[in-house]
């Protein structure tokens, strides 16, 4: 029984396609082989599809509807395109992304879709150490528009691995629908108009130790009815609409971020979100400074908060804030700047909240639809805003 292919040597029956031509039929045609001889349910293994370095053109959208599949390179292969698209390259020593790149040709179509009808549930997918490259945006490279989207794994699925993956100039990088113990760790997923979205339901997974970035319109990592999901360590950069936006999940935790944005939502949270750690994060926020997008705007002023916070039962603590915009920048005009907004929802807890800001700031406020809010240690008495009348405030002496 094969269990082990390398793309480079496989021949797609009756084609002289070749990896390097069309990586996706080629996969396609390594997969319709291992299901071919695994045909004992009693008995499939599993295979490793190898991707050794070298750029891959991808034509044929891959479809992966067996389990215990290893699809794996040697070198996520990150380049900033961005960089290189704002720049005299003429000089450079190369100017493309690298490792086990493919360069995703394909439009309005996932590179590559996870999805089977039949039971049980996918187990033990693993897609790992190679770079999906979108080559280019249409139109101006700051559009994050062209139709292209990196993973998207749309059944249902179990301890899926996606890791040590590059992914760049997709307007969609990953989407995983129907997650339990999925593993997100250490990718760079940047430059995409959209890089992690958990959607549909999923539990206990995590999103850890991870490098992104999307465009103004899309999310840094979005997740709903998520129970038990851990996003943590992630460095993530300007200018997304929201670093971490979760909308209706419960007894999850963001923790230990690096958040460097240029809008307020930071930390956006949606629906009826409880139960939350939010804990030991560090968030910089700045104006744009790259001229094609000075002016764009998420439409939230600076009173949304960097933290804006809904739902009920969580504890925000020990999160450093960092507010480095002009006086002349803030909008609405003249305003102080909110920190935390607690907006709506019931029973949360703030403590040890630190805001450093160049212009006069709110480091809490606590909007009139909040109720039995408790705020300790997040700054002195006019620091805190309180406009409901259930809130319990100890304030800094």
């Amino acid at each position: 029984m094969r269990t082990v292919y390398d793309v480079t040597t496989w021949s797609v029956p009756g084609s002289d396609v070749t990896a390097e031509s069309d990586i996706g039929l080629v996969i396609n045609a390594i997969i319709a082989d291992i299901k071919q001889q695994q045909d004992d349910p009693g008995n499939r293994p599993g295979a490793v599809i190898y991707i050794p370095p070298g750029t891959y053109r991808l034509g044929t959208q891959v479809v992966i509807d067996v389990s215990y599949l290893q699809i794996k390179g040697s070198g996520h292969g990150f380049f900033s395109n961005s960089i290189r698209d704002f720049a005299d390259t003429g000089g450079w020593y190369e100017r493309t992304a690298g490792g086990s790149r493919i360069a995703v040709d394909l439009r309005r179509a996932p590179a590559i879709l996870v999805r089977r009808a039949a039971a049980p549930r996918l187990n033990s997918i693993e897609l790992t150490g190679f770079c999906l490259d979108g080559v280019a945006f249409d139109g101006s490279a700051t559009s994050y528009r062209n139709g292209k989207t990196g993973i998207d794994i749309q059944s249902d699925n179990d301890s899926v691995v996606l890791a040590g993956l590059g992914m760049v100039y997709l307007e969609r990088g990953l989407r995983v629908r129907g997650a339990d113990a999925l593993a997100i760790r250490d990718n760079f997923i940047a430059e995409c108009g959209s890089c992690i979205e958990l959607v549909g339901a999923g539990m206990a997974s995590s999103v850890l130790n991870n490098h992104l970035g999307a465009g103004p319109a899309g999310y840094s990592v979005f997740a709903e009815n998520h129970f038990g999901l851990l996003v943590s360590g992630n460095n993530i950069f300007p200018r997304g609409r929201s670093m971490v936006h979760l909308r209706a999940c419960t007894d999850s935790s963001i923790t230990g971020n690096r958040l460097h944005g240029f809008h307020p939502g930071m930390i956006e949270l949606e629906g009826g979100c409880a139960d939350l750690l939010i804990q030991g994060n560090h968030l910089r926020r700045e104006p744009e400074t790259f001229d094609p997008f000075k002016g764009v705007t998420t439409g939230r002023d600076d009173l949304f908060g960097l933290i804006h916070l809904v739902g009920s039962g969580h504890l925000v603590t020990g999160n450093l804030l960092t507010h480095r915009v002009p006086a002349a920048q803030i909008t609405p005009p003249g305003a102080a700047p909110t920190g935390v907004l607690v907006a709506s929802g019931t029973g949360m807890t703030l403590m040890g909240t630190v805001l450093r800001s160049t212009a006069p700031a709110r480091s809490v406020v606590i909007d009139a639809r909040a109720r039995d809010t408790t705020v300790v240690d997040c700054g002195r008495v006019a620091d805190i805003v309180d406009h409901a009348t259930t809130s319990r405030i100890r304030p800094l002496p």
